[in-house]
């Protein structure tokens, strides 16, 4: 995207350093702040005014001066709340100079909505310091956020990612406190009221949105890494708010390895060193996102970040150990190089998600993966088998495949023409559809070579800024591949290909066209010719594959093993694969042939194609029969989430809603009472989270089987939830979203309190997220408003409200509710949400995309007709077009799938 196509601030002036000086922070009352900015400038025009970014600051003065010249103050301060723009203008001119001192005095705000300069509410576990702020029972942590254009918040800048600089803070906080910042602490010295100045050394050269400080009650754990960095062991620290660093032990225990990994020439990941002298995780009470990259002070929501042994459910641990890499890869990728503009955003992000789970696959590969060199960098205490490419096949590449089979969906790189517009980008596009098409590129030319191009690539442009082109460049030469003429419709084209797979004797004949979820590709929609890795397995025993790609619209690939083949082996490709339906059915018959990832993909593809009317229920169904016996959590969870968006889909027909819940109850009867209530001391990492998924389907299907080890799941959710409220035996972490979620679906009113009070009361760090989303599945109106009224009153944070939505969306008793419940009561909820536009975003598609009826989309249409969705209006876009996809499909497959089940006696 070229410059002039960017409405950005004149390229004339830019800045080298800020000096910023924060002080008269108002711990209460308004949380008021005052600050001093001096930015050093390049003028390389003379001019008589300065344009900067600010936001919701108020400017008192500002002046410049230079070497030999007289100051000159701002003789008019013109703010534009629209583009959140400055203007300083001087009665006289400004002569072009290196050596300008900009001085801006302003104050602001320490926000409650997550972005900016804010604070964040929480219970304190202990005793906080004497000056800790609260307001009730709640006190206050400070901290930044200021990802993509937030540092305009907490001082005057040029807040664009390409007008880098250096920073040097100091901030005037209570003695008692603790402050951090991208940097270590240089000096402390006396400050006015008995508080403190903590003055911090100067930063790298980076972009505004990286700068972070924050403060508070803070305590922290510290390890070193195991390799030096100019002669010394860098120090890493996860900081909490006091009587929490205890639950931080497993993200550093990640994280000072992954620092040695990234930078390791061993491992040939980065080969370039970590850069700053330190490194800080920070857990943020109230945060919208996981984590944020800040270089050297990366800040996270809680759950991403701490993990209680004896409370936590261990599903979180993949999160943390995750978000953890995620965000410690961004050091180099990002940070050290940095996109040029916002419309490269994947290449921060696609990057660092495809990165950091090769970094997790690395610690967590499971003993059989294992060789000595890696040994010594994995602790005792996590050598498990998390099965993680699996896990992205599933998570990642399904979610991004979903969203991006919308009509309405968007390139990897999105033209963005106003920074401002940035944030409905942060989504599974440039993250998992970016991350996914990472992997393929990587598989297809080998990690080692695809890495040894990333490299060069952060050598190269190191302490800058960089384009796709660049990165393609790099790794073109380290391959030497033309990679530009692999990628380039991959990166700048919406969708992705679905290949078609037509049968002759022997041979294969292959087409590609774009896959649309809604079915109803137009010609001028399908002139993406994309370059696909065909991945074919053909042999009798599925064991050889061929690496072969697909470089025009459809060619014949002979020389086919009839008995068994597979395209897109390890589901590496970015795409769908249509098979004969009597092909379908073969493969699925033959699954001990496929690996984890290829059965995943396989059961994806199917239900997606079903959508779209390129397959049928029936045969979804069919082939989802085959698994009843499957031992792996990933393709198990991959089974059920088809067959909960059948449920959802055709939810309104109660006797076609019947049949599948008995459909559900044969496929996941003898997976549920083999596995049982309890774990075996030996039980590894994902039996103990499929155990917990097959009790809570096995419930919705209304399981009442008794078995040795496994009576029915109903009745036993409650004796164990009725025993832990009297006192009695605890309920296993694990399980705890199992039971709960069992008895709001099952129960009344008592049911719903006592989950509500668990809420209230609870002291884990992921039972908050638990409760509500087991809160979220109440059958009963009443109490669905009720949950509503909970959710948007103080009880729950800003941050949490979607784990409660997301459920009720899926409920389909709670939704129709939902959606009245939003439309009465929309003051209330744009009020609450509308500070931060992410934490909109989510609630809307979480709230309304399970809906499958044209008349529910033109209701939801309705109603915003006449409202200003600039913040969200991509998100509305995409429910409609999901929903209609749904209605459509619903319409076509209803009877179809009634007959089937009829046929197969489940009705």
């Amino acid at each position: 995207m070229a410059a002039t196509d960017r409405d950005v601030l004149p390229h004339t002036i830019k800045p080298i350093n800020y000096d910023i000086s924060l002080y008269d922070l108002e711990l209460g009352g308004s949380f008021s702040f005052q600050g001093i900015v001096k930015i050093k400038l390049n003028i390389e025009e003379a001019t008589k005014t300065i344009i900067l970014n600010a936001h919701q600051l108020s400017i008192y003065s500002a002046n410049v001066s230079s070497s030999g010249c007289a100051k000159l103050k701002a003789s008019e301060i013109l703010h534009d709340e629209k583009t959140q723009r400055v203007t300083l203008a001087f009665e006289e001119e400004i002569s072009a100079s290196a050596k300008v001192i900009l001085q801006i005095k302003y104050g602001g705000t320490m926000n409650n909505v997550m972005v900016g300069f804010c604070r964040s509410r929480y219970k304190p576990t202990v005793t906080p310091a004497k000056s800790v702020p609260k307001e009730g029972e709640h006190h206050f942590m400070f901290s930044t956020d200021f990802e993509p254009c937030d540092a305009r918040r907490a001082l005057p800048c040029f807040d664009e990612p390409n007008l880098k600089a250096t920073f040097n803070l100091s901030i005037e906080i209570p003695k008692d406190l603790v402050a951090l910042s991208n940097m270590p602490e240089k000096s402390v010295q006396q400050g006015k009221n008995g508080r403190k100045i903590v003055t911090f050394d100067q930063t790298p050269v980076m972009s505004t949105y990286l700068l972070a400080w924050a403060f508070g009650d803070f305590e922290h754990i510290e390890e070193y890494t195991q390799r030096k960095y100019d002669g010394k062991r860098i120090p890493v620290r996860v900081y909490t708010t006091r009587g929490l660093k205890g639950q931080g032990r497993f993200a550093l225990q990640n994280a000072h390895q992954i620092v040695d990994y990234f930078s390791e020439c061993l491992y040939k990941i980065f080969d370039v060193n970590y850069p700053l002298p330190k490194i800080d995780l920070l857990a943020v009470h109230e945060y919208s996102h996981n984590g944020m990259e800040n270089w050297g002070l990366i800040t996270y929501r809680t759950t991403a970040l701490l993990f209680d042994e004896q409370q936590s459910d261990a599903r979180y641990k993949t999160r943390i150990a995750y978000v953890v890499a995620h965000e410690l890869a961004h050091q180099w990728f990002g940070n050290l190089v940095t996109m040029d503009w916002w419309s490269e955003l994947w290449l921060n992000e696609g990057f660092a998600t495809w990165v950091g789970w090769l970094a997790i696959h690395h610690f967590y590969p499971g003993l059989s993966q294992m060789t000595n060199d890696r040994v010594k960098f994995i602790p005792n205490a996590v050598l498990q088998e998390w099965d993680v490419w699996a896990q992205f096949i599933e998570d990642s590449v399904q979610s991004a495949s979903q969203l991006d089979s919308l009509r309405s969906s968007h390139p990897i790189e999105v033209p963005v023409k106003d920074a401002l517009e940035i944030d409905q980008i942060f989504d599974k596009i440039s993250y998992l559809k970016g991350s996914s098409v990472i992997r393929m590129l990587s598989g297809h030319l080998g990690v080692e070579t695809f890495l040894l191009g990333v490299s060069d690539y952060l050598k190269t442009y190191a302490y800058g800024n960089a384009t796709t082109n660049d990165l393609w460049a790099a790794i073109s030469k380290a391959s030497e591949k033309d990679i530009n003429t692999f990628m380039d419709a991959w990166i700048r084209k919406i969708g992705f290909p679905v290949l078609t797979v037509v049968e002759e004797p022997g041979q294969i004949g292959v087409r590609q066209s774009r896959f649309l979820s809604a079915g109803d590709v137009k010609a001028e929609e399908d002139e993406t010719l994309w370059w696909i890795p065909l991945g074919l397995k053909t042999d009798s025993q599925g064991t050889e594959t061929a690496s072969t790609a697909l470089t025009s619209k459809e060619e014949t690939v002979r020389n086919i093993d009839e008995t068994f083949y597979k395209l897109n082996t390890n589901q590496l490709g970015f795409y769908r694969t249509n098979y004969p339906p009597e092909r379908l059915a073969k493969i699925g018959a033959a699954k001990e042939k496929l690996s984890t990832e290829d059965k995943i993909g396989l059961i994806g593809d199917a239900a997606a194609l079903a959508i779209a009317g390129d397959n049928t229920t029936a045969g979804l169904l069919a082939l989802l029969g085959n698994f009843a016996s499957e031992t792996n959590y990933f393709v198990w969870s991959q089974v059920l989430n088809s067959l909960t968006n059948v449920q959802s889909i055709f939810a309104e027909n109660e006797i076609v809603a019947k049949g599948l819940r008995n459909y559900t109850l044969k496929l996941v009867s003898a997976a549920t009472q083999r596995l049982g209530w309890e774990s075996e001391r030996s039980e590894d990492f994902l039996t103990s989270q499929l155990r917990s998924l097959l009790i809570r389907v096995a419930s919705d299907a209304g399981h009442q089987e008794q078995a040795a080890n496994c009576p029915g799941t109903i009745d036993e959710a409650n004796r164990r939830f009725q025993s832990y409220s009297s006192g009695g035996n605890e309920i296993h972490p694990n399980l705890r979203l199992a039971v709960f979620s069992t008895i709001v679906a099952n129960g009344g009113r008592t049911e719903y309190d006592a989950v509500k009070h668990e809420y209230l009361n609870t002291t884990s760090i992921d039972g908050k997220e638990t409760c509500l989303r087991s809160l979220g599945r109440v059958q009963d109106v009443e109490l669905v408003k009720d949950f509503m009224e909970f959710q948007f009153s103080d009880s729950v944070a800003v941050q949490d409200v979607h784990s409660g939505t997301i459920t009720l969306g899926a409920n389909p008793k709670a939704r129709g509710t939902m959606w009245k419940y939003i439309k009465e009561n929309w003051k209330i909820i744009h009020g609450r949400l509308s500070g931060n536009s992410v934490v909109l975003n989510v609630f809307f598609k979480e709230s309304l995309t399970r809906f499958a009826s044209h008349e529910q989309e033109r209701d939801i249409a309705i109603f915003f007709k006449d409202k200003d969705t600039a913040a969200y209006d991509r998100g509305l876009i995409q429910v409609s077009d999901t929903i209609q996809g749904n209605a459509s499909y619903k319409e076509r497959d209803e009877e179809l799938v009634l007959e089937w089940l009829v046929a197969h006696d489940y009705v």
